[in-house]
């Protein structure tokens, strides 16, 4: 995505080196994903043996931080369907 005068910083920062609305959901997607694991499994099931050993994350802090990162994602995808548009794929002329 180019910056221009019309996109704000905040979704600027979001989705700089994303092209595509497709992109976009995959990196929400995926950091959903990571915010998943990053739930301190460990601590809610500590009698379970196969999550003691999947899951390493003992405390909250990771998922605190990838939490407010899907919103802002999710919110900068929002903005640029609204106001901006996305980068459609260049048609190969034949």
């Amino acid at each position: 995505m180019q910056k221009t005068d019309d996109i704000p910083m905040w979704v600027f920062l979001a989705l700089s080196s994303i092209e595509t609305r497709k992109g976009a959901m995959l990196l929400i997607f995926s950091n959903v994903l990571f915010s998943a694991y990053c739930v301190p499994w460990v601590a809610l099931y500590p009698s379970v043996e196969w999550v003691t050993q999947l899951f390493l994350i003992e405390d909250w802090e990771w998922f605190l931080m990838s939490a407010p990162m899907n919103i802002w994602y999710w919110f900068s995808v929002k903005w640029v369907d609204k106001n901006r548009g996305w980068q459609t794929k260049a048609v190969k002329a034949t």
